[in-house]
């Protein structure tokens, strides 16, 4: 099974860019897309071409936030929000459920505009990790695929000793994630299979960055622990550009 998480800063935009033609040679099953800054109404059969079904969940303001999953197969079901005003006014989950695996996309809130937003991404920190330990507990079989906005550790982030004090690298987020990894038991698909440093999928629009390659690895497969030994290979698409994101791409022996 090849799963795509890809943040497309605009879904319409991304369309534009070709992203829909790359995604029927990319042998994907299943794509998890954030900010598609969409509502559905606006989208043709440009943004939900044949041969996949396609589910969104809508932030409540237009143009903003919003996730969505395509599938070549049907889902048994599918799940929107997660029970919390801030994800769920925002659009910001949605899974699918394949027998007893679900594939979700996630987009976690971003702290960087100012105080504020750093708050309510604290919070949505705060309410999502219980809910992980009760997926845990309940031993569900889980990939969550998204933009999780932290870079984990130094090799995930170009300039580090930069962005100490930054969101997306603060010391409170980083330790969320180990504590998610560590004590909780949920697992970082992507280095199980790859080690390697400068492995990025986020780059900032200033500058030359994504030129020269200044990047933050922010988006995630976060699976199960029973699904470690299930990753066999990962890539990011870097060939073409759709977004400041590029696509994260892992394949499972599911």
């Amino acid at each position: 099974m090849r799963i795509i998480s890809a943040n497309l800063n605009g879904i319409r935009s991304a369309a534009s860019k070709g992203f829909f033609d790359w995604l029927e040679t990319s042998g994907a099953d299943v794509v998890c897309i954030q900010e598609t800054k969409a509502q559905e109404h606006q989208l043709d059969i440009l943004h939900r071409p044949d041969g996949w079904h396609s589910y969104f969940f809508d932030a409540q303001k237009p143009g903003y936030s919003g996730t969505a999953i395509f599938s070549r197969q049907k889902p048994d079901s599918v799940k929107i929000g997660l029970g919390f005003e801030l994800c769920d006014s925002q659009g910001r989950w949605i899974e699918a459920q394949f027998g007893a695996l679900t594939i979700a996309s996630l987009y976690l809130p971003s702290g960087s505009a100012n105080d504020e937003a750093q708050a309510r991404k604290n919070h949505f920190l705060e309410v999502l990790m219980p809910l992980m330990k009760k997926w845990r507990a309940e031993k569900r079989q889980m990939i969550i695929c998204g933009d999780w906005n932290i870079a984990h550790k130094e090799i995930d982030i170009r300039n580090w000793k930069g962005n100490l004090k930054n969101s997306g690298f603060l010391p409170h987020e980083r330790a969320w994630l180990t504590t998610l990894f560590d004590d909780v038991g949920y697992v970082d698909a992507f280095r199980v299979v790859n080690q390697e440093a400068e492995q990025y999928t986020w780059w900032s629009n200033r500058g030359q960055a994504y030129t020269k390659n200044v990047g933050w690895r922010i988006d995630y497969h976060i699976v199960s622990q029973d699904l470690k030994d299930k990753i066999k290979s990962t890539s990011i698409y870097k060939a073409e550009k759709f977004s400041d994101h590029a696509p994260l791409i892992l394949d499972y022996d599911i």
